[in-house]
C-alpha cells in the first residue's frame, strides 16, 4: 500500500511534510519548521505523529522538535553529522543507514554542503525523496558550511537517483531560481517551458513543490555543471567543480 504525503506551507516560504502509512498507522514529519502548524495539520488529517525525521540542524528544520515531541511522544531521528546542533533527538543516523515507517524503508543519503551533516531520506520503493535544503526546483542550497567539491558530489549523488524520483524540497524558491537559471541558460527550451509553468502556478498561489528529478536534470543549472555548454558559459571548460562554484557564486550575487 502506498504512503501518503501531506504537504502544507508554513513560516514565510517553508513547506512541511507529513508522511503516513495506513497499515501501521505511523506518521513521520519531515523536519519541524513550525510545530504549531505541524500539529494542526496532523489533527486535521487524523494522523498521530510517531516520528520526526530531521534533514539538518537549521532552526527552520529542527526548531520545533521539542514542541512536537512534547505533544506526541514521537521518536526523533537526526543526522549524526550535524552533531549536537540538533539538541533534541532520540537516535542519530549516518549516510548509508535506513529508517522505517511501518514496513516502508527510507535510505539515509549524504547530501552535505548546505550543512556538513545534511541528509536526505530516499524511499526507493515509493519513488520519493525528502531532500531538505540540498536541492530545490531549479536551485540548490547555499554552501553555508561545505565546499564546492562537497556540494557538487551531493549533486552527483542526487543525480544518480532514478529519474522518476519525486523530490520534496523544503522551500518555495522556484520563481527566483527560475529567473537566475534562465539568465545563465537562456537557450534552454525545456527551462523556458518550466519557468512559464512555475509562473502560472504561483499566479494561482499554488506550490511548485514537489518536483521530479527528470525535470531537474534537463533544467537545473546546479545539476548540469559538467555539461560542456554550461562550462563554456561560466568560463571553466573541463572543470565541473569550478563551474559549479561559479554558478553558486553567481546565484548568491544575483
Amino acid at each position: 500500500m502506498p504512503l501518503h504525503v501531506h504537504q502544507f506551507p508554513c513560516l514565510s516560504d517553508n513547506y512541511g511534510f507529513l508522511l503516513h502509512d495506513d497499515v501501521s498507522g505511523e506518521t513521520a514529519v519531515i523536519d519541524t519548521p513550525d510545530a504549531e502548524e505541524i500539529l494542526k495539520q496532523a489533527e486535521i488529517k487524523g494522523w498521530a505523529i510517531s516520528h520526526i525525521w530531521n534533514t539538518h540542524w537549521h532552526p527552520d528544520h529542527a526548531g520545533g522538535n521539542q514542541a512536537v515531541k512534547d505533544a506526541t511522544g514521537c521518536t526523533i531521528i537526526a543526522p549524526r553529522g550535524d552533531g549536537e546542533r540538533i539538541p533534541v533527538y532520540d537516535h542519530q543516523v549516518d549516510p548509508g543507514d535506513t529508517v522505517k515507517l511501518g514496513d516502508h524503508v527510507a535510505h539515509v543519503m549524504d547530501v552535505s554542503g548546505h550543512t556538513l551533516g545534511h541528509i536526505a531520506y530516499h524511499l526507493p520503493d515509493n519513488e520519493i525523496a525528502f531532500v531538505g535544503d540540498s536541492i530545490f526546483a531549479l536551485g540548490c542550497g547555499r554552501m553555508f558550511e561545505g565546499t564546492p567539491e562537497m556540494m557538487w558530489s551531493t549533486m552527483l549523488r542526487l543525480r544518480d537517483l532514478p529519474d522518476n524520483t519525486t523530490l520534496y524540497c523544503a522551500h518555495e524558491y522556484s520563481q527566483a531560481n527560475a529567473r537566475f537559471a534562465t539568465h545563465i541558460d537562456p537557450d534552454n527550451a525545456a527551462l523556458a517551458e518550466y519557468s512559464a509553468r512555475i509562473d502560472a502556478l504561483r499566479a494561482e498561489d499554488k506550490p511548485t513543490v514537489p518536483t521530479t528529478l527528470a525535470r531537474e536534470l534537463d533544467t537545473n543549472p546546479f545539476l548540469r555543471a559538467d555539461v560542456a555548454a554550461m562550462q563554456a558559459h561560466m568560463g571553466h571548460e573541463g572543470d565541473a567543480v569550478a563551474t559549479f562554484a561559479a554558478i553558486r557564486s553567481a546565484k548568491d550575487n544575483f
